[in-house]
């Protein structure tokens, strides 16, 4: 596709704006929000998980995992930037009031280009929402690879928007996926393998992003590990696996995950992480949360599970007046016809481009700082609420409507 067919596209899937693709940097975006140098190539992967428990069913299969992978590229002579991806609205197959409806948008990363062979990469692994996609967070996936990631976001099985099914299989599955995922890249990653990516990331410095549903996998992989209460939740003890103090559980722990960043992460509210487990959390993580948030839970929900995971470096960015909705891409125009599927995207008192330039702004600091050892501090180190003063990165009178708080591991 030419670049000239990408704008004409363009101007068909997205609403008429000076920001065609999603992520591009408003002019009050905060520093860190700007692209990085590099170009960006992305292409899809199908994988299988041998050998699981299909926890609805109740017997082993062979789980798949569709993944989608950014990363740092060299453009071969004629090549432009731009690609389309293919998702869907809904909430799983065969809803009446949300049918899964096929709906298009824009990237600037380029399908299949050959991977940038001047560097070794960290990696980052995203983990959508119940349900979700691995799309649904681009504007940050294609922002982390130009500015030297590679980043590999997986599709949940029987948790994406086309394939939602029971919720046990979320609440097994979603931190197996990653470690799974991890190993895979892992593999791919050494020398010689054959992969497009082989000598080209590195593994030992890996972090883990996760929104929702995602952000209770990245806890659990994390060292956080269930109550008795979330094993209850699931009959016939399958959760177990997954319960603070599990031998088997504390065998999950990679140290090859170096810190975490968890988007409105669900399960304090709710009671799946107690005090013994939120004692196991000890990575760096970056909590990002709206403090209206009716979905997880603020006060009650992600607060509660920040302040329990006390040996554990902990960020906190807090969007007043936010809801649940904080790290996704904007509504796509298809979502207009639906409010329940337009609701799944927007946040009524933010503009959605707006949150992900700040994510971006923030995630870049703390991956950057956690995972190549730069000093991002002062982009780390702020008054706890903007409105106190001006916030290095933001530009006069946009540091507003944010809080952002560090605490040190005990």
């Amino acid at each position: 596709m030419s670049f000239q067919q990408l704008l004409c596209l363009c101007a068909l899937i997205l609403p008429t704006s000076a920001f065609a693709i999603y992520g591009d940097a408003r002019p009050d975006a905060p520093d860190l929000a700007a692209p990085g140098e590099l170009h960006i190539g992305v292409r899809t992967e199908h994988l299988t998980h041998h050998n699981q428990l299909d926890i609805l069913a109740g017997h082993p299969y062979d789980r798949p995992l569709q993944v989608e992978i950014w990363y740092p590229a060299t453009l071969a002579k004629g090549q432009q930037p731009g690609t389309v991806y293919t998702d869907v609205l809904g909430a799983g197959a065969n809803d009446p009031k949300r049918p899964n409806t096929p709906f298009q948008f824009a990237g600037r990363a380029v399908r299949d280009a050959a991977v940038d062979n001047h560097g070794v990469y960290p990696l980052v692994i995203l983990s959508h929402g119940y349900p979700g996609s691995r799309l649904q967070m681009s504007y940050l996936t294609e922002h982390l690879a130009s500015r030297g990631y590679v980043v590999v976001a997986i599709d949940h099985t029987d948790s994406t928007r086309a394939d939602k099914a029971g919720f046990a299989s979320t609440l097994l599955n979603r931190p197996l996926d990653d470690l799974f995922v991890l190993d895979q890249v892992a593999a791919w990653a050494k020398p010689g393998s054959g992969h497009f990516l082989a000598g080209r990331v590195d593994v030992e410095h890996s972090a883990l992003i996760g929104y929702s549903m995602g952000g209770y996998g990245a806890l659990l992989v994390g060292g956080a590990g269930l109550s008795q209460a979330a094993v209850n939740f699931v009959p016939g003890g399958a959760l177990q696996r997954l319960q603070a103090g599990n031998p088997d559980y504390l065998a999950l722990h990679d140290g090859r995950i170096k810190a975490l960043v968890a988007f409105a992460p669900w399960g304090g509210r709710q009671g799946m992480f107690d005090v013994q487990g939120l004692a196991g959390l000890k990575l760096p993580t970056l909590f990002v949360a709206g403090d209206q948030d009716d979905m997880a839970g603020y006060s009650d929900g992600v607060r509660r599970l920040v302040d329990g995971a006390a040996n554990a470096d902990r960020y906190l960015l807090v969007y007043q007046n936010a809801r649940h909705n904080v790290a996704p891409n904007p509504p796509p125009p298809a979502a207009s016809a639906n409010a329940d599927d337009f609701s799944a995207y927007s946040e009524p008192a933010w503009d959605s481009g707006r949150l992900n330039n700040v994510n971006q702004h923030f995630v870049t600091a703390f991956l950057d700082q956690q995972l190549k050892g730069l000093d991002l501090s002062v982009y780390l180190n702020l008054a706890p609420k903007a409105i106190d003063g001006k916030w290095a990165g933001f530009g006069v009178r946009t540091a507003v409507g944010m809080e952002f708080y560090h605490w040190p591991a005990h």
